[in-house]
């Protein structure tokens, strides 16, 4: 690839992450820095998830009973198995009758706020990465600029152009990783909606 054609690579990489971030910032002002083609839901609503008894003090006690939490720091990571989780949540709460429902709710109560912490943890660095993404973009974009003019000077300084160019390859190929990773991450807060949504189902179906 010749220097010139690198540049115009370049400058295409960098104008196709503006206009899809400019779209995404068209899609919802409210988050200007959201990178992802989903919507963004900044928290997991209660109803969605869980259709069982009122929590009530469960939601401020889970974290008292030692085996509730860490049954939930189980359930919740994401490289425990749904399959295994499920398993986990019947053994748990295969007790009796009497004790079944406040367990359930204290399990649930434990997965929802834990769950909802994860998420917004993730929503918060896939921000974070956009931001850097557009900073990055930016630089591209005047370096860019800046090796087009040290291409066309007269004398041409070689060393410089050669420099610039070796500068503009590492920044592109972080840029593009970086975007390889957003588009990855991005499936991670449906993921977790959807751990959720089914662990709370088993928990009901379990409490009937």
């Amino acid at each position: 690839m010749t220097v010139r054609t690198l540049a115009r690579t370049l400058a295409m990489a960098a104008l196709a992450f503006a206009v899809s971030t400019a779209a995404a910032r068209a899609a919802d002002p409210r988050y200007p820095d959201w990178p992802c083609s989903q919507a963004k839901v900044p928290e997991i609503s209660l109803a969605a998830v869980w259709a069982g008894p009122a929590l009530d003090d469960a939601a401020s006690k889970w974290k008292d009973d030692s085996k509730v939490s860490a049954l939930v720091s189980k359930l919740a990571a994401r490289k425990t198995p749904l399959d295994d989780a499920e398993k986990s949540v019947k053994e748990f709460l295969s007790g009796s009758a009497a004790d079944k429902t406040a367990n359930a709710k204290l399990l649930f109560a434990g997965l929802f706020d834990t769950l909802n912490a994860q998420r917004s943890q993730v929503m918060s660095g896939l921000e974070r990465v956009s931001r850097k993404q557009r900073e990055a973009a930016d630089k591209i974009r005047d370096e860019t600029i800046q090796l087009q003019a040290l291409q066309d000077a007269t004398p041409r300084d070689d060393t410089k152009v050669d420099a610039m160019s070796n500068q503009l390859i590492w920044e592109t190929r972080i840029f593009e990783d970086r975007r390889k990773v957003v588009r990855f991450v991005c499936e991670v807060p449906t993921t977790i909606d959807q751990r959720l949504f089914a662990l709370g189902r088993v928990i009901q179906q379990e409490m009937e």
